[in-house]
């Protein structure tokens, strides 16, 4: 059985997303990436922005490569970088699981600061993917930065664990269509970007 990678730990939490600081600077999964926190109950997220900062809010990182050949060099030449900056993920909530299952709507309680974070299994995937009653949710959210580019990564990542992975593409292409009526650009925008 192979194992769940740990991405980081949450820093901020409200019922509707969370916050990750990501362990290693530069290591953090795609958007559309569906996460995993916390274990009662355990908590699913989708990954819909990715952001590399300085530590300090404070302390906005200054360019230090003037003298150096390559982007590697100064790293090299700054060791101490590696503990001043950090990569951080927002997650929105998608859903939770259950006694009797995954259900796919935010719970009312946010994850717990320091919850650890691990990137779901394929395997979980397919599982939490075999229902796409959450996408109404992220089809309408006012804190995605970009609804579309999440929903259709997170549709092709998932298709990828179905045995029949166009078949799975025009389920959601339908359920696309439903939750769309009345947005054709919007829907043929996103039916192009998972046709590809």
């Amino acid at each position: 059985m192979s194992l769940s990678y740990r991405i980081g730990e949450v820093v901020e939490s409200s019922s509707i997303q969370f916050t990750v600081q990501c362990y290693d600077l530069y290591k953090s999964p795609n958007i559309g990436t569906l996460v995993k926190c916390g274990d009662d109950p355990q908590l699913f997220g989708l990954v819909y922005d990715v952001s590399n900062k300085s530590m300090d809010p404070a302390r906005r990182a200054v360019p230090r490569g003037r003298n150096e050949n390559n982007e590697e060099g100064v790293y090299l030449s700054n060791p101490q970088l590696s503990r001043l900056l950090i990569t951080e993920i927002k997650c929105v909530s998608v859903g939770y699981k259950s006694i009797e299952g995954i259900e796919q709507s935010p719970i009312s309680l946010p994850p717990k600061i320091h919850s650890f974070v691990l990137e779901c299994l394929d395997e979980e995937l397919k599982e939490f993917s075999s229902s796409l009653d959450f996408l109404p949710t992220l089809l309408e959210s006012a804190i995605l930065t970009s609804n579309d580019e999440v929903i259709s990564s997170f549709l092709l990542k998932s298709s990828k664990t179905h045995n029949d992975a166009s078949q799975f593409l025009i389920y959601a292409g339908k359920e696309l269509a439903f939750n769309l009526n009345g947005q054709l650009i919007r829907l043929n925008n996103l039916l192009k970007r998972i046709s590809k």
